[in-house]
């Protein structure tokens, strides 16, 4: 009797977890993803403001599950699921399953204006980091050669959009760049003039935590130099600048942090979807209509249970209670109970010693703040040597200012001026 076929559908937090949590049930697991590594996003703007390589923060999905032997990796772009044969399409071929798992994660949300993409790189993969790093770069080179101060300042100015996680991080991490690594290595520009703009559209940033942490995150923001708006929405982004609801603002560099939406996974099944493109799915995360398929992290919302942040932590949940659902399906076991999230804290840097952690009703800020970030960080790494890497790499870069990862890599045609 030929064995379950489990296909899982992206290796992100939650594709992996739910491969190794089938490790020991007796299915083949096939693991499909266009890219051939996992990335450790909450690190891409270490990568993206040139503190950490690509290699610090993404490891080989084969290189990860190669000891578990019912596991097969297939690097392939999905264009399709037909349900009635219950199998997937990728790459021209097509991939059969008794169980399938969609864990294909988000991209950038630029709210019905995707030509905004080009002027304005989110920071989901890789391939974002390091083209972001090359645009902050250059735009130091660049502002060293031009002789017209009007655009040496503009060149000079980074305009990050939407004033979350990810927008403070990279804000406060160009403000070091700026003022600390690259402050001695020029001689016609002064990098510690360089503008850093965070635009958020609500009334305040990081509206994840409660006011007194959102105030903190501010003030020591501008303490780094970094202008905060807030309450200032963005009507349209160009090359050359951001146009504001109050006015434009000239920027050499702009980066999105703004949203998010979900993959085309809805459009492929033909399901109802919400406003952001998730897949509504049930208690035990499973498609309605569709008891062998199942949606997990940013792919899906569960009824009943709002608000699930888009967080590694709630992908890891969902992947893990999937795979232990789908083994014990197999084995003719009870389901686990329906799946509960289970939030387990929110924590954020805001560069050099400052971060913020709120855990219950721990609350952490500063130095010390930072120092609980950098060890949760540290320890969700995958494997021991990208750890000490990791460590190393911060301690370094804590006593000397210095980022080793300041490379100008092969400019594409579309961003030569």
């Amino acid at each position: 009797m030929a064995r379950p076929k489990v296909v899982i559908i992206g290796a992100g937090f939650g594709g992996i977890e739910a491969a190794k949590s089938l490790k020991r049930a007796p299915l083949d697991v096939t693991i499909i993803d266009r890219q051939n590594h996992h990335c450790f996003q909450p690190l891409l703007y270490q990568v993206a403001t040139a503190a950490l390589s690509p290699a610090d923060v993404a490891w080989p999905i084969r290189h990860i599950l190669r000891k578990q032997q019912n596991a097969t990796v297939l690097m392939a772009e999905v264009s399709g699921i037909d349900t009635q044969k219950k199998c997937v399409r990728a790459n021209g071929i097509d991939i059969p399953y008794d169980y399938l798992v969609l864990a294909t994660g988000a991209t950038h949300s630029y709210f019905g204006h995707d030509e905004w993409a080009q002027a304005a790189p989110g920071l989901k993969r890789i391939e974002d980091a390091t083209r972001i790093r090359r645009h902050i770069l250059i735009a130091f080179e660049r502002a060293e050669l031009v002789t017209d101060e009007v655009e040496r300042s503009r060149l000079l100015t980074f305009a990050i959009v939407g004033g979350g996680a990810t927008g403070v991080e990279m804000a406060g991490a160009i403000s070091e760049v700026a003022r600390q690594s690259l402050a001695m290595d020029f001689r016609n520009i002064d990098p510690t003039a360089a503008r850093i703009v965070l635009i958020e559209a609500g009334p305040r940033i990081m509206p994840a935590f409660p006011e007194n942490l959102s105030d903190y995150v501010r003030r020591t923001l501008e303490k780094k130099g970094v202008e905060v708006m807030v309450s200032t929405r963005v009507m349209s982004c160009d090359a050359r600048g951001v146009d504001l609801e109050h006015g434009r603002l000239d920027a050499g560099t702009i980066i999105w942090a703004a949203g998010v939406v979900a993959s085309p996974a809805a459009r492929w099944l033909g399901v109802e979807a919400d406003r952001a493109g998730r897949l509504k799915v049930g208690a035990d995360l499973s498609v309605p209509g569709h008891p062998e398929i199942f949606a997990i992290g940013d792919t899906a919302t569960i009824t009943g249970q709002p608000g699930i942040p888009g967080i590694a932590p709630a992908a890891k949940q969902m992947g893990s209670y999937v795979g232990r659902l789908i083994a014990a399906r197999v084995a003719g076991e009870p389901s686990p109970t329906p799946f509960r999230y289970r939030h387990l804290g929110d924590l954020a840097t805001i560069g050099r010693h400052a971060a913020v952690v709120k855990f219950g009703r721990l609350e952490l800020t500063g130095f010390l703040g930072w120092l609980f970030w950098s060890v949760v960080h540290i320890y969700f790494l995958i494997g021991v040597r990208d750890r000490f890497i990791v460590a190393f790499t911060w301690l370094w870069d804590y006593l000397t200012f210095q980022r080793g990862a300041r490379l100008i890599t092969e400019v594409p045609p579309a961003e030569r001026k």
